[in-house]
């Protein structure tokens, strides 16, 4: 008799045979850069297939040659990895800008043209800006809430459209949490897609993590992480993914192997580590941002809340949220009372929540975004974003929500 059995139970040993490792419960960290072939026929053989000389044959069993190539702690987090999304394959990175940057640079060359999200990531807002046209490659913009006749409209209106290579979404959007439907951006890609070009959609699930949303299942072609986030989940490690088909995979492993930011052994060590305990970290974070978000959203000291919970039914981001997520999250961004000073004041008072940028993680952290996370975005991108000078994001950790609370009442008490 068999079962398949769900991710979180398969996140203790798939892809890991003890036998190989002196019968070690857990996989070891292969720290090593090389690896020795049995006999030279052995090692023409691995090159023939890693460099694309050849497909790999039926019952192949190829081996390791060396840690930039491939690593058993890197192999078998991928593994693992793909079974969230249901993916093909995957591809770890040293960060999840090298893991954004390589899909990028991968597949848009001079000429075509990015059509992208807004708001976005700080850091993949600057790449977008301000090196892919550097480069010759053209960039357009559209909101989160326009509509599928809008969008296709402003490419038609860009006189580019016969360009349009990639659509890269992020979606819930950092910091704002605006929804965008990978479905309707999956129409507009194969509208303009050919038999000689494919548009691919790329998205941006590092906000939901892979427990809450999976964007292969509506129409993504491939799915980004900064695997520092949710992924490694403890503060403690820098790192990124990427998944998707085998053919498109390829592709973005040959460039990592040729760029050289691939993850290392002990950073393929440790995510593995994490996944064992990803859907119960993530589940009380959630559980946790619930409480907060009813919370601030009833504060007098709090003129407005993100927070994909607090959604109205009846909306058209109710009706996304319904339909691609399985969960709410635990991303929340609020506006205090005032600006700046206002939202500094906040911030300097808190006590269990720790300042600091990044999210995710197994402690609450709060930030301001239009000055640290998104400080290199133009003051005018800054405005149609909604990234005000009040706005404060805050990524709710595993601590008790009643700690978290008074952390908060606290410190807007200061105010």
């Amino acid at each position: 008799m068999s079962k398949k059995f769900s991710p979180e139970s398969l996140m203790m040993s798939y892809g890991y045979k003890p036998e190989l490792s002196e019968g070690a419960i857990k996989c070891p960290i292969f720290q090593t850069s090389t690896f020795v072939f049995n006999r030279a026929e052995e090692g023409k053989a691995f090159f023939e297939v890693a460099y694309g000389k050849r497909e790999k044959l039926a019952n192949e069993e190829l081996g390791l040659i060396y840690s930039r190539l491939n690593n058993p702690d890197l192999e078998i987090l991928e593994n693992r990895l793909c079974l969230w999304d249901e993916a093909e394959d995957c591809s770890v990175f040293e960060s999840g800008m090298s893991a954004i940057t390589t899909v990028l640079m991968e597949f848009l060359k001079p000429g075509d043209l990015l059509l992208y999200s807004s708001p976005l990531y700080g850091g993949t807002d600057h790449f977008i800006h301000h090196f892919l046209p550097s480069i010759g490659v053209e960039v357009l913009g559209f909101k989160a809430g326009q509509e599928q006749e809008e969008i296709i409209q402003l490419l038609e209106n860009s006189s580019k459209a016969d360009k349009l290579k990639m659509i890269y979404i992020e979606t819930p959007a950092n910091p704002t949490n605006d929804l965008i439907d990978i479905a309707c951006l999956k129409g507009v890609a194969d509208k303009y897609s050919t038999e000689d070009k494919q548009v691919l959609v790329t998205v941006d699930n590092t906000y939901m993590g892979p427990l809450w949303q999976h964007p292969l299942k509506h129409g993504a072609d491939l799915v980004v992480y900064s695997a520092t986030k949710y992924i490694g989940g403890h503060s403690d490690i820098i790192a990124g993914a990427v998944l998707g088909c085998k053919e498109l995979m390829a592709r973005v492993k040959t460039l990592r192997t040729f760029l050289g930011n691939m993850a290392g052994p002990w950073t393929g060590w440790l995510l593995m580590r994490s996944l064992e305990t990803l859907k119960v970290r993530m589940e009380q974070q959630q559980k946790n941002a619930i409480e907060i978000a009813s919370f601030l959203n009833t504060h007098d000291k709090v003129k407005k809340v993100n927070y994909l919970g607090l959604l109205k039914e009846g909306t058209k981001a109710y009706d996304i949220y319904k339909k691609q997520h399985s969960g709410s999250g635990a991303m929340i961004s609020f506006q205090v009372v005032g600006g700046e000073q206002e939202a500094f004041t906040f911030l300097n008072n808190l006590s269990l929540i720790k300042l600091a940028v990044s999210l995710g993680s197994t402690e609450s952290l709060a930030q301001h975004p239009k000055t640290m996370t998104h400080a290199g975005v133009d003051e005018q991108h800054l405005e149609e974003m909604e990234i005000t000078d009040s706005l404060i994001r805050l990524s709710v950790g595993v601590e008790n929500y009643e700690d978290i609370i008074w952390d908060i009442t606290q410190s807007l008490d200061k105010i």
